[in-house]
């Protein structure tokens, strides 16, 4: 009974296993932890008796560990493996959008790659063009054209 109460719809009634299929599940439902009942209370109060059992010492919450019933376990388990479970979530969408952004920044990047492949292209083949009318413009300056006169008289 205490197995069926601390299980959650997404588990097994055979045992206290999770068997969550991907997309199936809400984020809500994700990150909801089956509350846990074996006579005590649910919650933040679930302490009870054991409120200050870590400010007491070590010793104090060295037999507190040691005294969890192995419901109270698998609960602090299931509960373990579902923060695990979004945080791992959140991980892969934080990579998705990096990778994502990464790529938008390459494209970007290729894009300018290319308008300055472009502009440089332009650019030599102006230098090239007025590199050749400077040679023409120098060879009639300091080659003028001689002219001869003959004098027929």
């Amino acid at each position: 009974m205490q197995q069926e109460q601390a299980t959650s719809s997404r588990s097994s009634s055979s045992g206290l296993r999770l068997e969550i299929k991907e997309g199936m599940e809400s984020d809500e439902e994700i990150r909801r932890v089956p509350d846990f009942v074996a006579g005590e209370q649910t919650g933040p109060a679930a302490s009870g008796s054991h409120g200050g059992a870590a400010a007491a010492g070590p010793s104090v919450a060295g037999q507190r560990k040691r005294g969890r019933s192995p419901a109270e376990k698998e609960h602090r388990r299931l509960k373990r493996l579902l923060r695990n479970r979004v945080s791992a979530q959140q991980a892969r969408e934080r990579k998705k959008a990096y990778l994502s952004d990464l790529e938008e920044k390459v494209k970007e990047l290729e894009r300018k790659n290319m308008e300055l492949e472009e502009r440089l292209s332009t650019v030599q083949n102006e230098n090239q063009m007025l590199r050749q009318d400077e040679l023409i413009a120098n060879s009639i300056f300091f080659n003028p054209v001689k002219v001869v006169t003959i004098d027929l008289a």
